[in-house]
């Protein structure tokens, strides 16, 4: 079920047939004339907000662990319960209306951040870890929730919690710098400051958002199952014979009970989401899950011993070239999350395979330095970015556009679990990467990782 761009209210890559200057400009008049302010605000108010919290506690995770712990537990316990609520939560979440979701995960989150900043120094560490826990489970879900309810109000809706998502990077990296340096609050005081921003998601849900789209189209809470051809002939007869068997189990004149006719009814409905969350895998899934786990791993594991002598660079300090590195990632998946109505790609192999070379060669740079200069390096960090925030967003903008209606929600929710997957796997990679590339430079003379 293809449609073409003009007919999708998205806009063809430039260089195609179907391009031209007409069209983007014909196009653009009619997306921002349709588009409903207020659905755009909403939208970009949730992306923004589920997602800086993840930032602001990566940010902050030197201070939240000391120098004994490893960051990358951090990473790990900001993202594995995350991933894990994205891999399980589709097959249920459905039952749970938007209103009640909204609620849980602003409470969650709040309670998570609550948890993290009234730790006294003196407790374990492993008690701001539940903090986080509790924080990375509303996210996770509220990703897969979202994602899903911009079925409800159209591709400006996408665009828009994409646009949020990538500026929750920069926002959430600088809302704690400013709180630290510029404003002087303690890391306790700027952990509580930032306990209170899921509350920006009740009043962009119950004040913001237009109501009218959800509840024309959300009339059951139940996902619709699939047409029965998509079923195998052999899974017909099974499902038919359980049934069969059940009703003949029966005393004679008895039929079966409501509750086993729901109970096969649920069955069936999971059994249909299973199929689709398979086919959903190589289209849109695993090109998503590469891209995360190239970047994430360049991120968390090559980045630190992408170093040059200070006086080739505008660094004081070693230390200074991570944040830098971090600032034109997140600035390159914000300007890329934020083009989904001008630029599409629908080839989602391609840009995937681009960020695998580059964590090839950033990887082989680390080992044998031949980039000229900390500038090339920029200007690689930022494409870095360009090519995961594309990949993210035109992910979800195919399913939108290829998958009917009726599989629709539950697939944008299913899918958001290769994003939180590929963080994963990348932060098991790079802790075992970090230390290795850094220990090869030492081998080779160069000692600047140890500096940092």
């Amino acid at each position: 079920m293809s449609r073409s761009p003009a007919s999708s209210g998205l806009l063809p890559m430039p260089g195609t047939p179907a391009s031209s200057w007409a069209l983007y400009r014909a196009r653009l008049t009619s997306i921002f004339q349709s588009a409903d302010t207020l659905v755009f605000i909403a939208f970009w108010l949730f992306g923004l907000i589920n997602n800086v919290l993840y930032v602001i506690i990566l940010s902050a995770a030197q201070d939240l662990v000391g120098s004994e712990v490893p960051k990358g537990l951090v990473l790990l316990a900001d993202v594995l319960p995350s991933f894990l609520t994205k891999l399980t939560a589709p097959y249920f979440i459905h039952k749970v209306p938007y209103w009640l979701r909204i609620i849980v995960f602003v409470a969650g989150s709040s309670i998570g951040m609550f948890m993290i900043a009234l730790t006294p120094p003196d407790r374990s560490v492993a008690v701001k870890m539940v903090g986080v826990v509790f924080a990375s489970l509303s996210s996770g879900a509220g990703e897969l929730s979202f994602l899903g309810l911009t079925h409800y109000y159209g591709h400006m809706s996408l665009a828009a919690w994409g646009s949020g998502t990538g500026g929750a990077g920069i926002i959430g990296a600088g809302l704690y710098v400013l709180f630290t340096d510029w404003i002087g609050l303690t890391v306790k005081n700027s952990l509580l400051a930032s306990a209170f921003l899921p509350v920006i998601m009740l009043i962009s849900f119950f004040l913001i958002l237009p109501r009218g789209p959800l509840r024309q189209g959300k009339r059951a809470k139940e996902y619709d199952t699939v047409p029965n051809q998509d079923l195998g002939e052999d899974d017909l007869e099974n499902d038919s014979l359980n049934v069969n068997v059940a009703t003949s189990l029966l005393s004679p004149g008895q039929t079966a009970s409501s509750a086993t006719i729901y109970d096969t009814d649920a069955l069936l409905k999971f059994k249909a989401n299973i199929r689709r969350a398979r086919s959903l895998f190589f289209p849109y899934m695993l090109p998503l899950l590469l891209v995360y786990i190239a970047e994430y791993t360049i991120n968390q594991g090559v980045s630190p011993t992408l170093l040059f002598p200070l006086e080739s660079t505008p660094f004081k300090e070693f230390r200074d070239f991570y944040p830098m590195y971090g600032f034109l990632y997140q600035l390159g998946v914000f300007i890329s999350r934020s083009s989904i109505a001008f630029i599409r790609i629908r080839h989602l192999y391609l840009p995937s395979f681009l960020q695998v070379g580059n964590l090839v060669l950033l990887t082989l740079h680390a080992m044998f330095p031949f980039l000229p200069s900390v500038y090339v390096l920029f200007v690689i960090i930022f494409w870095e970015g360009l090519l995961g925030g594309a990949v993210y967003v035109n992910t979800f903008a195919e399913i939108m556009q290829n998958v009917p209606p009726a599989e629709r929600e539950f697939s944008l929710g299913a899918t958001s679990v290769s994003d939180s997957g590929g963080i994963c796997i990348a932060g098991f990679i790079s802790m075992a990467m970090e230390v290795r590339l850094c220990n090869w430079q030492v081998r080779q003379g160069i000692e600047w990782c140890k500096k940092i």
